[in-house]
């Protein structure tokens, strides 16, 4: 039964212990986690964590199709989804930098802004608008990948799917002991006004890393 699966066994036991040593390690989408946790509670975390992964699917998809190959090797391409990305977290930064101001009531806003649809959507499109997550697939996806099994399409779903539980079940859990540390202030309007501001700094600054960097 095991000549059957899509992904060799031995391979994807190396897979999984290489894509766990990058979930664990420290990058924006936990940083993103965080934020919304702060934002909107254990909930808003955990949203987040299955949009970002949703990101990660559509990243996987893409790089058993070849669409990855076109923003490896065209440079406009690749700006076009970088600087789109960038200006869409700079946006939801500042928009919740502008709620924060002492004029707002940042505890109503916040509430209405934390729908789940627009927690996931939100996450979805911020990893799928990364063009260096799609570089990243297209070159450490293959690795794991043997054509001589035949039914590449699915040895690149398995993996993808590997990494994405591994990445859900780890960025959940990070939101779980964040939202626990969060609700000691819940009740605090300055801390409701200060957790606004900081969501919206680090978004910003994410926008910003993403518009700065390179191609490397």
């Amino acid at each position: 039964m095991i000549d059957y699966l899509p992904v060799d066994p031995a391979v994807l036991l190396a897979y999984a212990l290489t894509a766990l040593a990058l979930v664990i390690a420290p990058g924006p989408g936990q940083a993103l986690v965080l934020t919304r946790t702060v934002e909107a509670g254990t909930r808003g975390g955990l949203l987040t964590s299955l949009g970002l992964e949703i990101g990660t699917l559509v990243h996987t998809l893409a790089a058993a199709l070849g669409l990855s190959a076109i923003l490896a090797t065209s440079a406009t391409a690749y700006a076009v989804v970088k600087y789109a990305g960038a200006l869409y977290l700079v946006v939801l930064g500042a928009l919740m930098l502008w709620r924060a101001r002492p004029s707002s009531n940042a505890g109503v806003v916040v509430e209405r802004a934390a729908s789940g649809s627009r927690l996931v959507l939100h996450a979805a499109m911020t990893g799928v608008l990364n063009p260096k997550v799609a570089v990243f697939f297209l070159a450490f996806l293959p690795q794991f990948v043997r054509p001589e099994r035949g039914a590449v399409l699915a040895q690149f779903l398995v993996l993808g799917l590997v990494l994405s539980a591994l990445g859900l079940i780890f960025d959940a859990s990070l939101a779980v002991i964040a939202g626990r540390a969060r609700t000691r202030l819940t009740g605090s309007m300055v801390f409701a006004a200060w957790r606004e501001r900081v969501t919206g700094t680090v978004l910003v600054g994410l926008g910003l890393k993403l518009a700065l960097s390179d191609r490397r």
